[in-house]
């Protein structure tokens, strides 16, 4: 009976010694939300942006920098990477006021139907938002009229932020251009 208590005793004196040591390894601790510029409270927000790519001619702004394999060049376009840089307009008019840009990585991932994946920073250029950025990154899966996609982060006011994103095309010619309307639901402080 000694035994066992002993032994209880120097796992539970072990595990307090362990508990207790993370805080001092110097490489873990508490945020200080004041120091970082936090609110305590975190607060969800709304946003709604339309972005217009244009896929042709010298000034386009979406390209393919891979082509798809062979074998998936007239399905699923399996393989293909685009990059894009585009104008973030607050409506769906290519001539709507311009509150951002879009730059982003895409890669057709599926090798059965047109997926991307897509890692997109949006980067706010008007009042309070001016130079920080919403990061979204996940699946979209274009077959659907509206998809969801994850927020994973941002910049500036939009430290540590999580949500997500609902996408539909508002227009798609592949040979010319396309307008994507994002509605972002994003939790900041």
């Amino acid at each position: 009976m000694t035994t066992q208590f002993v032994i209880l005793s120097l796992l539970v004196s072990c595990n307090t010694l362990i508990y207790a040591n993370a805080e001092d390894t110097g490489f873990v601790g508490s945020l200080d939300h004041k120091a970082l510029g936090l609110k305590k409270k975190d607060k969800v927000s709304h946003f709604r942006f339309y972005f217009h790519e244009t896929f042709t001619g010298s000034n386009a702004t979406t390209v393919f920098v891979v082509p798809p394999l062979p074998q998936y060049s007239s399905t699923s376009s399996f393989g293909a990477i685009g990059v894009m840089d585009n104008v973030l307009t607050a409506g769906p008019e290519r001539t709507s006021k311009v509150v951002g840009r879009v730059e982003a990585l895409a890669a057709a991932t599926s090798q059965t139907e047109f997926n991307l994946l897509i890692f997109f920073n949006f980067i706010l250029t008007q009042g309070k938002y001016n130079g920080s950025t919403i990061t979204v990154l996940g699946r979209n899966r274009t077959s659907l009229k509206v998809r969801e996609i994850p927020v994973v982060g941002g910049t500036g006011v939009f430290r540590f932020a999580t949500g997500y994103a609902e996408t539909n095309t508002i227009f798609f010619d592949p040979q010319t251009r396309s307008t994507i309307e994002y509605n972002i639901y994003v939790s900041h402080y």
